[in-house]
């Protein structure tokens, strides 16, 4: 037996010596503490630093975390004495296999390395997309992002990861989505579309899934394109509309709702209709924040507020973290995620929202109208969804 000391010496000695090629942590310490079962870790390097990628099993689906050289010992050490009772760390120089009792002591059984060579991190640097570059897919070729034999044209760059990146949130939720019944999608705001000709490639070509996607926007001359485009393509089940957030009423059940850079409470009105139709996932990038800008006072803030360039970021993060909370008090999981790199625009936060079971409502309520009051803030969104928010009235009178 060791002491608990010994094994963060090891852990501090492979992640700062960088022997470290693969760790894998198991056997839950307590069921429902936390919501995944198991944890990978490997050494990539970024933007020519080395970090160590976190991959947080549940189930068939994977959430991945980077997390820099400097943190990933202390969270390494932290799953291990509070989430999981067994390690294997695989070095360069030997394998360790930690075990942890209930009592928290500690076994370190040392043995000859299982694996011979340093990971090759120059192979993590090419990034792997769901589209990939190289196979020409028709709608990026039709949108002028690859070519016809398929490499991305590098003006495009930014917009084929951007594409990427959306449907790998899109990947990580396909299992919430209902499997017994064909989909039915609305993205409001759709613009030139690039994400809603994705999201149809990827789950009606690529994943052989039975769906009716709808685009809505303002701009009729955009909307025409859209359409034409749609009808080159084949893509028979994606229709393209002229209309209004507030003035849809066309369906009665949608199961994902995507809403992306609509203005202000453009995207409360997204939101009170996505969770109105019961949708299973909500996808949202809001966009010129300023309802909150208006409401906002706090003398305990005011050399934040006082400045209008960071009163209107911290508007708009207050705003989304709002919208976060209702979301989770009508009975879904929300996660606020980064869209893309903050160098490509300002409006990198997407609000991924999936219907769950609700939990302690009052704890959470007490939360967030805790927060509410704090700000002065009177938010569309609670405005608009009072009665499905019944905690409300029980709490509040």
């Amino acid at each position: 037996m060791y002491p608990v000391e010994s094994l963060n010496a090891l852990i501090e000695q492979v992640i700062s010596g960088r022997t470290l090629i693969t760790a894998t942590l198991s056997q839950l310490r307590s069921k429902g503490e936390t919501p995944y079962t198991k944890v990978q870790v490997k050494p990539v390097e970024l933007k020519g630093k080395l970090n160590y990628q976190f991959a947080y099993y549940t189930g068939p689906k994977v959430e991945h975390r980077n997390i820099p050289a400097e943190a990933a010992a202390e969270e390494l050490m932290s799953l291990l004495r509070e989430t999981f009772r067994q390690g294997l760390l695989c070095t360069i120089e030997a394998d360790y296999q930690v075990l942890i009792s209930k009592k928290y002591k500690v076994s370190i059984l040392t043995k000859s390395p299982s694996k011979q060579e340093a990971p090759d991190l120059a192979h993590n640097r090419r990034k792997r997309y769901v589209l990939d570059e190289g196979e020409p897919v028709p709608f990026l070729v039709e949108l002028g992002i690859m070519n016809s034999e398929g490499k991305v044209l590098a003006k495009k760059y930014d917009k084929f990861r951007q594409i990427n990146r959306f449907l790998e949130m899109v990947e990580d939720v396909l299992n919430d989505l209902p499997a017994d019944r064909p989909l039915t999608i609305v993205d409001f705001g759709c613009g030139k579309s690039y994400l809603t000709f994705a999201l149809y490639h990827y789950l009606a070509i690529r994943e052989q899934r039975e769906l009716n996607i709808v685009g809505l926007d303002l701009k009729a001359d955009v909307i025409e394109h859209c359409s034409a485009l749609a009808s080159r393509l084949g893509y028979d089940k994606l229709r393209f509309l002229v209309g209004d957030i507030a003035d849809y009423n066309e369906l009665d059940q949608v199961d994902m709702v995507v809403t992306l850079h609509a203005c202000d409470t453009a995207t409360d009105a997204a939101l009170e209709k996505a969770v109105r139709w019961g949708a299973s996932v909500i996808l949202s990038v809001p966009c010129c924040q300023h309802e909150l800008f208006a409401q906002i006072e706090s003398e305990v803030l005011n050399p934040l507020l006082s400045h209008g360039i960071l009163k209107e970021r911290f508007s708009a993060l207050a705003t989304d973290a709002i919208r976060a909370k209702l979301l989770d008090l009508m009975g879904y999981r929300t996660q606020l995620l980064e869209f893309i790199d903050m160098e490509h625009t300002p409006k990198n936060i997407l609000i991924r929202a999936v219907k769950s079971a609700s939990g302690d409502n009052a704890a959470k309520w007490r939360e967030y109208s805790a927060f509410r009051d704090f700000l002065g803030a009177e938010p569309y969104l609670e405005r608009a969804c009072t009665d499905l928010l019944p905690i409300k009235s029980s709490l509040e009178g």
